[in-house]
C-alpha cells in the first residue's frame, strides 16, 4: 500500500525593517501579531519562517482561514517633518 502525503506551500509576504539599535524585525502583515526580530537578516528570515509555521499550526487547530498571498509590490517614500505646527490667536 502506497501513502502520499501532500504538502501544500504557501507563499505569505515578509517586511523587514532595519532597526536603530540593530538587527531586524520581520512581520507577516496578512498574520496580525506574527512578528519576530533577528541580529543578522539571515536570522530574521530563519524566524518568520519559524513563526509562520507556528501560527498557521494555530490556524489550522482552531478551524480558521489560511491566508496565501500572491506578489505585492511595495516601495517607501521620504516625507519632511515640517515642524509642529501651533495655531496663532490675535488678542
Amino acid at each position: 500500500m502506497l501513502v502520499f502525503i501532500h504538502h501544500m506551500e504557501r507563499q505569505f509576504n515578509i517586511v523587514f525593517r532595519i532597526e536603530p539599535e540593530g538587527g531586524f524585525t520581520a512581520i507577516v502583515p496578512s498574520l496580525p501579531g506574527c512578528v519576530t526580530y533577528g541580529k543578522t537578516l539571515k536570522h530574521a528570515q530563519e524566524m518568520i519562517v519559524e513563526a509562520i509555521e507556528l501560527y498557521v499550526e494555530s490556524l489550522k487547530k482552531h478551524g480558521e482561514t489560511i491566508p496565501n498571498e500572491g506578489p505585492i509590490f511595495v516601495s517607501s517614500v521620504r516625507v519632511r517633518d515640517k515642524g509642529k505646527r501651533t495655531k496663532a490667536y490675535a488678542a
